[in-house]
């Protein structure tokens, strides 16, 4: 009987033993398979990602065009790649939405008369130091008289018209960006918001009769309006500060005033503009969101999701292409080299990761809001929506909303301090009730729990651009993007397989 005890004994040690010594071995595959997944990720395939969006055969990633549709197929082709699967329409990548857009064929031209000393000068402005084109400019030649109208408000119910008394049918009018009231209170601020959209402004000068449209903001925009028979521009500030000349006031001063007495300043510069466009509009336009999806591995959890996303889109060809490397083909870089890692990686997530790289942002939105209103999981189950835009230059690291959502950030912090080392800062998820500026706004305010990666700091002797077609490849900082994607990679990894996450 004792030597079938001690026999017995012998053989629970052994085994015991040999459990222990293949979980060891085990674990250590494993936390190999992860440390070769993270260390796959490196900033020369990053650099080669936005390189390869902001090559001149996309022409600037529009939306609705067919070459943002060829770019959303190469993305959807390496989630392919990887074995991640689809979460779009019918089987694919894509989750698709209608949006015109026009096909802009060349810079155009911007050209004004002025009286000078008793002559007639013309002066002829340049592209791109001078002026942008208008995205959604029609075809076109107009000449008119320009008339300064403000900020191009008409709002009754607010006392305020900055056409009041004028009659611009048949002219061009000028106008700035957002609204002439920049007080404190919010209640006042939220009833002046939708005045400040840059298709009201638009579509308010061509309803007053304008021929033609000078916005005094000269930034690549296809967030605007389209009118038959309407055409605009976007001008630099000392374009603006040119069409004053010879009113007495300066440009600056007028604006100041206006905001100040919250009363309109309207006039007539004294002054003729031609203004030229060459432009095909496309009302059959079709752009998508392209949404892959790691299953999670829990029978339970894998039904919630982390979804972590960016824009795709871009500003398009202005006579130029606007690669958009930094805004946002960085953000999507470095959300597919996340993306291979998890793939890759032997320590599968209990819950689902979705990649939403998104399209329409640019054109206002557009994607981030048929996804809310068509999602692939429901809100309830959706852990967070990170969003990443413009992550491509910098010297440290920032996620947006940690301080609102502590259980989230922690992953993500703990990934930074464990392998990462860099200057990490969070804050807290504020609600926005101004005119929304990125695809997370809309998130939040469909009740979506939404927080943000970006960077901090500048590189010295580097700069960067912003809708603009100096915003190239050589002008990132690889460097932060590889660890951008590694902080993505692990913080991914750890927030899916946490069981204790309670909100």
């Amino acid at each position: 009987m004792r030597r079938i005890v001690a026999s017995v004994f012998v053989f629970v040690v052994a085994f015991s033993i040999c459990t222990q010594f293949q979980a060891h071995a085990q674990n250590t595959e494993l936390d190999e398979g992860f440390m070769q997944a993270f260390h796959s990720i490196t900033s020369h395939d990053l650099l080669a990602y936005v390189e390869e969006m902001s090559s001149d055969k996309y022409r600037g990633r529009l939306s609705g065009t067919p070459e943002f549709l060829e770019v959303a197929e190469w993305v959807a082709s390496l989630l392919e790649e990887w074995g991640i699967s689809p979460g779009g329409d019918n089987g694919s990548y894509l989750q698709m939405f209608d949006w015109p857009y026009s096909d802009v064929l060349s810079e155009g031209s911007l050209s004004v008369e002025m009286e000078s000393e008793g002559k007639s000068l013309r002066v002829d402005y340049s592209f791109p130091e001078d002026y942008y084109p208008g995205t959604n400019s029609d075809a076109g030649t107009v000449t008119g008289e320009i008339v300064y109208v403000g900020f191009g408000v008409t709002a009754p119910e607010l006392g305020y018209d900055d056409y009041e008394g004028l009659d611009v049918a048949g002219k061009i009018v000028m106008i700035d960006a957002g609204v002439p009231y920049d007080g404190d209170d919010e209640d006042t601020f939220v009833r002046w918001v939708p005045y400040s959209y840059h298709q009201k402004k638009l579509n308010t000068a061509h309803e007053h009769g304008a021929t033609g449209l000078i916005y005094a903001s000269k930034i690549a925009n296809p967030n605007t309006s389209y009118n038959e028979g309407f055409v605009y521009l976007h001008i630099d500030t000392h374009v603006a500060d040119q069409l004053f000349f010879g009113t007495g006031r300066t440009h600056s001063e007028v604006l100041d005033e206006i905001k100040a007495n919250l009363q309109p300043a309207s006039l007539a510069l004294g002054k003729t503009a031609t203004i030229t466009a060459e432009a095909v509009r496309h009302p059959e336009g079709r752009a998508a969101n392209v949404i892959g999806i790691i299953e999670g591995s829990d029978p339970v959890l894998k039904d919630e999701v982390v979804i972590v996303g960016g824009h795709l889109d871009g500003v398009g060809y202005l006579g130029d292409v606007f690669a958009g490397a930094l805004d946002n083909a960085s953000g999507i870089a470095d959300i597919l080299g996340a993306a291979q890692a998890l793939a890759m990686s032997p320590v599968k997530p209990k819950r689902s990761i979705m990649f939403l790289l998104i399209g329409g942002e640019e054109c206002g939105l557009i994607g981030s809001t048929f996804y809310t209103e068509h999602p692939v999981f429901p809100k309830e189950q959706t852990v967070v929506f990170i969003n990443l835009d413009m992550v491509g230059h910098g010297t440290g690291l920032r996620v947006g909303g940690g301080l609102t959502y502590p259980q989230i950030y922690r992953h993500f912090e703990a990934a930074n301090d464990a392998y990462l080392h860099r200057a990490i800062r969070t804050s807290e998820s504020r609600s926005s009730v101004g005119r929304p500026r990125s695809d997370g706004v809309i998130f939040q305010r469909a009740g979506f729990r939404t927080m943000s990666v970006g960077t901090l700091g500048r590189v010295p002797g580097m700069s960067t651009y912003y809708h603009d077609p100096r915003d190239t490849p050589d002008t990132l900082t690889p460097e932060i993007m590889e660890d951008v994607a590694k902080m993505l990679f692990v913080g991914l990894t750890n927030l899916a397989n946490d069981t204790e996450l309670r909100f």
